[in-house]
């Protein structure tokens, strides 16, 4: 298959909260891979995964506001309005095979996602969350309400960011705001129990992620009555940049097994 990447993608999909990094020549039935970015995440950090599946689904990344070329724009600050902003971004694509892929905070978003369009009879064929405990395990900590060291030294612990970057002012000064923002949204989230999701669910996580355990990931299995599979990798919590092949090929599979649902 040809893959080809050019700056228009990123701007033809009409929505500033959807990112369309490459195109490719692949079957009109193809899947949709809608990505979730994790908390102070951007779409640019999946470009490496947008590029390797091209071939196999049109992948869309998430941009949310107050970072890159949204820089100054205000992030909602609780996963339903951030749920409300994607969900409408998403409307043009409703009527394609979707499958949701949320990396830590970008899980929950996916699986709030997925229980909304559940309900609207427009579910996705697939739901993939990595990188974040059961949410019958609320979210621990106010990290949101605490100095900007504490919330960068968070930031810092689960190693996605590269230190000196950290310690730059104006690097600080860019990201806070919506680092903040995003760790509101997370931190004030609970569970609001409900039916059983009929969405098939893929769950990969690190098998040393300090924020998200192997037992803690495996409960995410309780919230689907539809099929269920579970892979952990090396790595800590950005463990999906550290195996990055082993990634790929695990979302290729469930692209695979997803159209056959």
């Amino acid at each position: 298959m040809t893959i080809a990447k050019t700056t228009r993608d990123l701007r033809t999909t009409g929505s500033p909260w959807i990112r369309r990094f490459h195109t490719a020549v692949r079957p009109q039935d193809a899947p949709v891979l809608v990505v979730l970015p994790h908390a102070g995440g951007n779409a640019s950090f999946y470009f490496p995964i947008s590029r390797d599946l091209a071939p196999h689904a049109e992948v869309l990344t998430v941009q949310y506001p107050g970072r890159q070329d949204r820089f100054g724009e205000p992030s909602p600050e609780t996963v339903t309005g951030l749920v409300d902003e994607v969900e409408r971004a998403l409307r043009p694509w409703l009527g394609r095979p979707l499958v949701l892929f949320g990396h830590s905070m970008g899980a929950v978003l996916a699986f709030e996602l997925t229980r909304r369009l559940e309900r609207a009879g427009t579910a996705p064929r697939g739901l993939v969350l990595s990188g974040r405990r059961s949410p019958l395990l609320p979210e621990e900590g106010n990290t949101h309400i605490e100095g900007d060291d504490a919330l960068l030294a968070r930031l810092g612990e689960l190693s996605g960011t590269d230190p000196q970057l950290l310690a730059d002012p104006d690097f600080r000064e860019l990201i806070l705001p919506s680092l903040r923002s995003d760790y509101k949204a997370i931190e004030t989230y609970r569970y609001e129990p409900g039916p059983l999701l009929s969405t098939p669910v893929s769950v990969l996580c690190g098998q040393s992620d300090p924020r998200a355990s192997l037992a803690g990931s495996m409960d995410w299995r309780q919230l689907t009555g539809a099929a269920f599979t579970f892979r952990s990798f090396p790595g800590g919590h950005f463990y999906l940049a550290e195996q990055h092949d082993a990634v790929v090929r695990a979302l290729t599979e469930d692209l695979s097994a997803f159209a056959g649902t």
